[in-house]
């Protein structure tokens, strides 16, 4: 069967009211991911839209009454690892490297508490079909 699925267009995780500032320092000044303005009909809803450099979007919604996502999360790619380290350290973000897999990689969480994980590189991780 032929999917119908072409892409990942955005992945949104979720914060408490108030959230804008720290989305803006976090995802914007920590992370780099310029932000991007919202469609008007969504801007009462609070969070904010950052986008990603493959055109890909990272949204920032509230949710009430919120929970962090403790176990979900999104994974983005960076270029360098250990520059990514850096800035966590002078950011003052506590990290986790895990090393249990072959591709480098880190968890850390957001200033609501929902993880994220940071890999290394332009790994692309080969899709395995089931067997009909």
């Amino acid at each position: 069967m032929t999917s119908l699925i072409v892409g990942l267009d955005h992945v949104q995780v979720c914060a408490p009211e108030g959230c804008e500032h720290d989305a803006r320092r976090f995802f914007g000044e920590f992370l780099g991911l310029p932000e991007l303005v919202k469609p008007l009909a969504l801007r009462a809803n609070g969070g904010a839209w950052f986008g990603l450099p493959d055109g890909r979007q990272l949204h920032v919604g509230v949710e009430r009454p919120f929970t962090p996502a403790t176990k979900a999360h999104p994974c983005l790619r960076c270029a360098e690892l250990s520059a990514m380290i850096e800035r966590a350290r002078a950011f003052g973000i506590p990290f986790e490297i895990d090393e249990r897999v072959d591709v480098p990689r880190l968890y850390l969480r957001d200033p609501w508490g929902n993880r994220l994980e940071i890999v290394q590189g332009a790994h692309v991780s080969e899709l395995a079909t089931m067997p009909q």
